[in-house]
């Protein structure tokens, strides 16, 4: 192998892995409160509605479909009595479908960020390459599986692409089996690792974040400045007097408040 095919399928993944987990690593620890998707909800929520459902659940279907196509060998699938065929003809309905939905949710979200004052407004250079480089990433994908069944060129990725990243993850990578695949994979892998190192300084963090601390986070004691009425004859002596201060507990986070 080539000192250039090594530096593009052993030297550039190791990097962007090591960016990927250091990058996210810096992050969480130096810029929690950037940790965010800086939501863009208040200024237009039309669009919102439609595209955001079919990019999020469009690209949580193609992520899936690449740790299953990745991780599962091609004797797995042959050993529970999957075909070959049954298995790509599935993985090329289910790419379609997913792939379409992730480019149709994308475009809409791209069109809104550009038309709606306010959202363009708060776009930064990082989102916009951002978009680029993902936009990238998924149409080079979904033109090689696709567009190459349509046309009757389909290619056995299960045979060499991913082969060469399970080589990776077993540090011991093999190179050679990415030679051997299409240009078109070949430039798709390529954008997925500088997907990867551009990911932790990018809004694409926000895929790690769960509200779980909500579940634990302690009760906020908020105290109301708004004196209580004088007590009536028919109500409880035990409540306060007029002019004093009554308690109110909330959990502290979204939708609490004094």
């Amino acid at each position: 192998m080539s000192a250039g095919n090594i530096f593009l399928w052993v030297i550039i993944p190791y990097i962007a892995i090591a960016i990927f987990i250091g990058g996210h690593v810096w992050r969480y620890r130096y810029d929690k409160f950037g940790w965010t998707t800086r939501s863009s909800q208040l200024y237009e929520r039309r669009l919102l509605r439609i595209g955001s459902p079919l990019f999020h659940f469009g690209i949580l279907l193609v992520i899936l479909g690449h740790i299953g196509g990745i991780l599962i060998p091609e004797s797995a699938t042959k050993s529970i009595g999957i075909s070959e065929h049954a298995y790509h003809a599935a993985a090329v309905t289910l790419g379609a479908i997913s792939g379409t939905m992730t480019i149709v949710g994308m475009a809409i979200l791209i069109y809104r960020r550009r038309t709606t004052g306010p959202v363009f407004s708060a776009t930064t250079t990082n989102d916009k390459i951002m978009y680029v480089i993902l936009a990238a990433t998924i149409a080079l994908g979904l033109g090689t599986t696709v567009l190459g069944n349509v046309a009757g060129h389909a290619h056995d990725y299960r045979l060499d692409v991913a082969p060469y990243f399970r080589s990776v993850f077993y540090f011991h990578p093999d190179g050679n089996l990415m030679v051997a695949a299409p240009i078109g994979f070949e430039l798709h892998v390529l954008s997925a690792w500088v997907l990867f190192a551009f990911w932790p300084f990018s809004r694409l963090v926000h895929v790690f974040s769960a509200p779980v601390g909500y579940l634990t986070r302690p009760y906020i004691v908020y105290r109301s400045r708004e004196p209580r009425p004088a007590e009536r004859g028919w109500e409880s002596s035990a409540l306060p007097a007029a002019g004093s201060h009554h308690l109110v507990q909330g959990r502290g986070g979204q939708g609490a408040g004094p």
